[in-house]
C-alpha cells in the first residue's frame, strides 16, 4: 500500500474525505479575508448552506457565482422580480426562494454596513480587535459549534437586518473567514496563519 504524504496524516480530519473539501482547507479555510467581495460570498455561502451539505456548497458554487453576479454586492441589492425568477430557473440551482431573497436583502444591509464603517471587513474584524483568535480549547480539535463571540456578532446583524446570521451559522462563518483559526494544531494550514497573520491568544472561548 502506498504510503500517505505526512501533510495528509496531519491536516484537520475533515478534510481527507474529499479532493473539494481538501482543496478548500488548503487554499481557503481559516485564511484571514479583508476583501469585501469575497467577504459577501462567504457570508452568502453560509445562509445557501442552512440545511444542507458544505460539500454541496462547493460542488454548486460555480452556479451560486453565476446566479449572483460573482457576489458583488451592490449589483444584488439592485436585484428585482425578474432576477428572482432567473436565479430559480437556473439549472442545478438549490431552489429555495427564501434564501435567494434573504441573500438580497443581505446585500442591501451589507450596503448600509459599509456606509458606516467603511468597509463590512473594518466592521467584522473590530470584533477581534484585526487579529485572528486562537482559542486554546480548540488546539486539540475540541471545537463548539457557537461560543460567546458570534453570539455577539449574530445578535448584531440581526439587529441590522441581516438573516440567515445565527450564532451556529455566524460561527462557522468566522472560522472560514480567519477570524477564528480552527485548524487543529498539527495541521499546516494552522502554523502558516500563526506565522503570516497578527493573532491573538485566548484561554477559553
Amino acid at each position: 500500500m502506498e504510503e500517505k504524504p505526512k501533510s495528509e496524516e496531519i491536516a484537520c480530519s475533515w478534510a481527507h474525505s474529499n479532493a473539494l473539501l481538501r482543496q478548500y482547507h488548503d487554499t481557503e479555510w481559516g485564511i484571514p479575508v479583508h476583501d469585501d467581495r469575497k467577504m459577501f460570498e462567504y457570508l452568502s455561502l453560509e445562509c445557501l448552506q442552512c440545511g444542507l451539505s458544505w460539500l454541496l456548497m462547493l460542488k454548486k458554487r460555480a452556479i451560486f457565482q453565476k446566479c449572483f453576479s460573482n457576489f458583488d454586492y451592490d449589483k444584488i441589492a439592485s436585484y428585482g422580480e425578474n432576477d428572482i425568477k432567473r436565479i430559480l430557473n437556473t439549472a442545478e440551482m438549490i431552489r429555495s426562494e427564501r434564501k435567494i431573497r434573504a441573500i438580497i436583502h443581505n446585500a442591501q444591509c451589507y450596503q448600509k454596513i459599509r456606509a458606516k464603517y467603511g468597509s463590512f471587513c473594518d466592521y467584522l474584524w473590530s470584533y477581534s480587535e484585526g487579529k485572528t483568535i486562537l482559542y486554546k480549547n480548540h488546539e486539540e480539535g475540541k471545537f463548539p459549534v457557537s461560543n460567546e463571540l458570534s453570539d455577539r456578532i449574530s445578535k448584531d446583524l440581526k439587529r441590522q437586518g441581516f438573516k440567515y446570521v445565527g450564532t451556529i451559522t455566524m460561527y462557522s462563518h468566522l472560522q472560514a473567514c480567519g477570524i477564528i483559526n480552527d485548524h487543529t494544531k498539527t495541521c499546516p494550514c494552522y502554523q502558516k496563519i500563526v506565522t503570516h497573520y497578527p493573532i491573538i491568544v485566548k484561554r477559553h472561548d
